[in-house]
């Protein structure tokens, strides 16, 4: 994963086609509520001048105040209806500009689609890669993998509350709701590291549920892919060795996954690749060995109302646990 400043957050600076109609239509709205700002302050600034320049020639225009009053009550006619015309028509092109914009967004479609199922959990995201065949899915978290120039589904659901998936420089704010699946399509037409994140309120750690999402040529996405479907490596070292011992006595096995071991649960996040992840807790720290060993031993510290408790291990056993999973790449 790049550095936080190379990864982009903005409506502002799409990088695929879906992402490209949602600004066009985010300029549109900008401009012309831009002008309609104008003209009425204009106009205000107006009829203060024409309310100031009537009271300094009233007395000489006593004789002409009827008729000045009716032609400014025609004027004024004239002026309203003008008006209500033309906010109708400003609302009715920004209602059909908003149609098509819906419409171009969720044209997008392909049979050689990636496809891949995402599960909003409080709080944090768990990436499904689907494949017609089995021994060929995975599951990865808080990130995804895209390759550029190529249509993306997401099958989007939650195991608990309300979420929503926004990643605002691919695609637009898709709900995600308990008990139902539904798609929403994507595609980047740029390499690079885009920000995601839950745009629903979803509870305490609401602002910590980021979702990375690396856009990469379809060479380099197919080498991660053969990589992630492959189960975790086999400890190389004695130290390894000793880590994945610590993993598989402790409570560890309980909540995660590591394939190619006997850890199976998937109440918590899948470790098999854990180590090829740019940060932990869904973006909250940089997976680098000191703010592992944190989330390890006592994660409520560090995302207070994560579902993951407190650990104790040993020192030791710590240093043992914490090399072996630096070993899963």
């Amino acid at each position: 994963m790049g550095s936080p400043a190379r990864v982009l957050q903005s409506v502002l600076g799409s990088a695929g086609p879906q992402a490209a109609r949602i600004e066009w239509l985010w300029w549109v709205m900008f401009w012309v509520c831009a002008l309609v700002y104008v003209v009425v302050i204009v106009w205000a600034v107006l009829a203060l001048r024409r309310g100031r320049w009537h009271a300094e020639s009233q007395p000489a225009t006593a004789r002409l105040r009827p008729a000045l009053e009716a032609l400014s009550d025609q004027s004024m006619t004239v002026v309203v209806a003008v008006a209500t015309a033309a906010t109708v028509v400003t609302l009715l092109g920004l209602l059909i500009a908003s149609v098509w914009t819906n419409r171009a967004v969720a044209s997008l479609g392909a049979s050689s689609a990636v496809t891949i199922k995402l599960t909003g959990h409080q709080w944090w995201w768990e990436a499904e890669y689907e494949s017609g065949t089995p021994s060929e899915q995975f599951k990865t978290a808080n990130e995804l993998h895209i390759p550029v120039g190529r249509p993306v589904v997401l099958k989007v659901t939650s195991s608990d509350v309300i979420h929503s998936i926004w990643i605002p420089n691919l695609q637009g704010k898709r709900d995600l709701i308990p008990g139902y699946t539904t798609a929403i399509w994507l595609q980047a037409d740029k390499p690079g590291l885009y920000r995601g994140q839950c745009a629903e309120f979803c509870g305490m750690q609401h602002a910590h549920m980021a979702l990375y999402v690396t856009a990469e040529s379809n060479d380099r996405y197919e080498q991660w892919r053969a990589g992630m479907i492959k189960p975790a490596a086999q400890p190389s070292t004695d130290e390894q060795r000793l880590g994945r011992d610590v993993f598989v006595h402790a409570t560890c096995v309980q909540c995660h996954t590591i394939r190619g071991t006997i850890a199976g649960a998937t109440f918590g996040p899948d470790l098999t690749h854990l180590a090829s992840r740019g940060s932990i807790a869904a973006g909250t720290l940089p997976n680098r060995r000191g703010h592992l060993a944190g989330w390890v031993v006592d994660p409520q510290q560090i995302k207070y109302g994560a579902k993951m408790p407190p650990n104790s291990v040993q020192s030791g056993d710590l240093q043992h646990l914490l090399t072996y999973l630096e070993a899963l790449k």
